[in-house]
């Protein structure tokens, strides 16, 4: 449920992000261009009007209601080869070094010139020796302060957004929750009520007077009678670690030793199965956990390396730390985990291959188990396979 929780938050909070952050860019351009078209109209109608009209509007093009020259600084220069003959201007500035621009201007040659208006100081007309320019600092100025106040905004309501999504998201997977609870109870409670007949099952087969004629059908009764043990116990346990019962028995442990203990249990499995097993396990990685989950932890993820291997190959096993995360990594070679099924695995009952699991006494229900210890942990574990070679990532944060 946990991980249902956060792809659903993830969702809704990506979602209304999406939405904000749209609405906040569209303004902003909106904005943009509702100045940058008004600089444009301004220096096209000052052109006009001191009779030197580069693009060629006539009086009825012009949209006069919206020209607001008044809200500019514009500056008319008149040149006399190349030199400043006349500057005249609808308002002034002291800091604006009209002559210095000028130059400039004359510089770059001919043409009209519409800086970024959120860095640009002033745009230009220049043509047949006539320049007007509009100081476009203000305009600057006003760009930039919309932008922060945007952002301010945007934070402000990314705040309210991710509490509305933590509230659509239980709303929504209440349902769900109430069902995988009582799904969850039900299967404990079954398993529960199974025990005791099962162990008079057991027990009776065991009493069970055997000949030529009924061994067999005495050893098929313990045979599956051992099997539904296992699965009795693996749900037993499974629904433990899912109501976090052990989740509060943590205290620093040296992780490393953890690993090198499991490491050695299963050497003689592993050669068994003609595999080797090599270890790199960096020294005193220390974790606040529950000692008896991650043994159990790395048991079932070493098994299932060991499964699934080829013979005469080996199972690698890796424990390091880094700034802020204990990393531990199991890789085998074997055939790969078919692709599309790397969280599947991790399913309480998928098997990929059924009728392997089911000759091995395996119910899909290791990796549930495993995955469950490590999400207890605050931990993530995830699956990949590359050239028949299969890793289990298991991060640890410090």
């Amino acid at each position: 449920m946990k991980e249902l929780n956060k792809k659903v938050f993830k969702t809704i909070f990506l979602i209304l992000s999406l939405f904000l952050l749209v609405g906040v860019f569209s303004y902003n351009i909106s904005s943009y261009t509702k100045e940058y078209n008004g600089v444009r109209r301004n220096l096209n109608f000052m052109d006009e009007r001191n009779e030197f009209n580069h693009f060629n509007l006539k009086p009825e093009d012009r949209d006069l209601d919206n020209m607001m020259i008044m809200d500019y600084e514009v500056y008319t220069v008149e040149l006399d080869d190349n030199e400043i003959e006349i500057i005249s201007h609808s308002s002034s500035t002291s800091n604006f070094d009209v002559e210095k621009i000028t130059n400039k201007i004359i510089n770059k040659g001919e043409g009209l010139k519409i800086g970024n208006l959120y860095l640009s100081q002033y745009s230009y007309n220049y043509h047949d020796d006539k320049i007007v320019i509009i100081n476009t600092k203000n305009i600057s100025d006003s760009l930039i302060l919309t932008l922060i106040k945007s952002i301010i905004l945007l934070i402000i309501f990314e705040i309210i957004v991710y509490y509305i999504s933590k509230l659509l998201t239980r709303n929504i997977t209440l349902p769900a929750e109430d069902a995988f609870k009582k799904q969850k109870d039900f299967i404990a409670d079954a398993s529960h009520e199974l025990k005791t007949p099962l162990a008079v099952i057991m027990a009776s087969s065991d009493e069970l007077k055997t000949d030529k004629k009924n061994s067999k059908y005495v050893d098929n009764i313990k045979y599956e009678s051992e099997r539904m043990n296992n699965l009795i116990k693996s749900l037993l346990d499974l629904s433990k670690l899912e109501n976090g019962i052990s989740i509060d028995n943590k205290k620093e442990e040296n992780i490393s030793k953890i690993i090198e203990k499991v490491s050695l249990t299963f050497e003689a499995v592993a050669f068994e199965e003609s595999i080797e097993i090599d270890t790199n396990i960096e020294d005193n990685i220390l974790f606040n956990c529950n000692k008896d989950e991650i043994e159990r932890l790395i048991s079932i993820i070493v098994d299932n390396a060991i499964k699934h291997s080829y013979k005469d190959k080996k199972v690698l096993i890796k424990a390091f730390k880094d700034k802020n995360n204990i990393n531990i990594e199991i890789t085998n070679t074997g055939d790969p985990i078919k692709n599309g099924d790397e969280e599947k695995i991790f399913e309480r009952f998928y098997r990929a291959d059924k009728s392997r699991n089911r000759e091995s006494n395996r119910y899909g229900l290791g990796l549930a188990i495993a995955k469950t210890i490590v999400i207890n942990h605050n931990g993530t574990i995830e699956a990949n396979s590359k050239n028949n070679k299969t890793t289990f990532k298991i991060i640890f944060k410090k």
